[in-house]
């Protein structure tokens, strides 16, 4: 089941919205609707390049286990 911890290891990684939108490769904005839950289901790729800049499985982060 989806879920969305981003704000969490964001928080955890000490590192801003814009900083981990960049290492991402996503925009800011469509981060802050992620970690907000206004967007849901973001795709694979995006959801892997979250994943890998905070440096944790993608599982852990969108997913209940």
């Amino acid at each position: 089941m989806y879920c969305n911890k981003i704000k969490k290891y964001r928080l955890e990684k000490q590192m801003t919205m814009k900083q981990l939108a960049q290492k991402a490769g996503i925009s800011s904005g469509y981060l802050c609707h992620l970690e907000k839950g206004n967007r849901q289901n973001p795709s694979t790729k995006v959801m892997q390049n979250i994943a890998n800049a905070l440096g944790v499985k993608i599982a852990e982060i969108f997913f209940i286990e």
